[in-house]
């Protein structure tokens, strides 16, 4: 196997590459390719067109690992299923803003070696920025090293987002928006995961929180938060969450504010 930072730099190619297609693919998109997997949860040829793309590219990175892909596209062979790493893609994250033509959306894709994650790439398609990081490498942007901000909780600009299992969120996204609305800086809803986690690590947004998401939503940016100096848990506050359905993604200073809320309104 090749370093870490090698394999990073590898992805970011692939990443990009799964963005020109989705860029050029939105030109002249109709909502009329678009499927529903479940309620407000949508999918099209564009989202299964990108994965097949990075998982055939990222079978020539490292043709041992195994795949968990949003879309199904890779299925485990007996070649895969007992290798230590796995590729965690998901190859639009933020699909409701693609058909609607919103920003942003974006490509995630992670590599785990047993539970831990070790390499994790998110490229924004819309405005060309490649969020990435490697295990002990730091974050980095379009080539520059980032970090997150240091705003106190009366300061903070806090992301809630807005799963689409909204019958078991909805009681809890209310209680967290009276909560913090008045207390914190603003809050902002952006419709990507991936994206809202490489904001707090390129210190954009001081905290991000989200439950009810897939592994392919969050692993990515969770390590690229971490390597920029922040910290991430799942909503118990715990520090093992890569196999859970909620983040909690801060600057670190805000951490306790956000469990806090949480706690209350669960």
């Amino acid at each position: 196997m090749e370093n870490l930072e090698t394999i990073t730099r590898l992805v970011c190619e692939i990443a990009r590459e799964a963005g020109s297609y989705i860029r050029e693919e939105r030109q002249g998109f109709s909502f009329e390719a678009v499927e529903c997997k479940h309620a407000h949860d949508y999918v099209s040829y564009v989202d299964k067109g990108s994965e097949r793309r990075i998982v055939q590219a990222l079978r020539e990175v490292l043709p041992e690992a195994g795949f968990i892909t949003e879309e199904g596209t890779a299925i485990a062979d007996v070649s895969t299923q007992y290798s230590d790493f796995t590729w965690v893609v998901d190859p639009l994250d933020g699909t409701t803003n693609f058909i609607h033509g919103f920003v942003p959306y974006a490509v995630s894709i992670a590599l785990m070696r047993d539970k831990e994650i070790v390499v994790g790439v998110v490229y924004e398609v819309c405005a060309d920025e490649c969020f990435y990081a490697w295990q002990g490498g730091g974050a980095y942007l379009n080539g520059c090293p980032i970090s997150v901000g240091h705003n106190a909780i009366s300061d903070a600009l806090v992301c809630l987002q807005l799963p689409y299992n909204s019958t078991a969120y909805l009681p809890i996204i209310q209680h967290l928006i009276q909560h913090f609305y008045g207390h914190v800086g603003s809050i902002r809803m952006i419709g990507s995961a991936a994206i809202a986690l490489c904001f707090v690590a390129a210190g954009r947004l001081d905290a991000y929180a989200e439950r009810y998401i897939g592994q392919w939503d969050y692993m990515a940016g969770a390590l690229i938060v971490r390597e920029a100096g922040g910290r991430v848990t799942n909503y118990d506050g715990d520090e093992y969450f890569v196999e859970g359905d909620s983040v909690v993604a801060t600057n670190g200073v805000v951490h306790a504010d956000l469990l806090q809320g949480i706690a209350l309104s669960v």
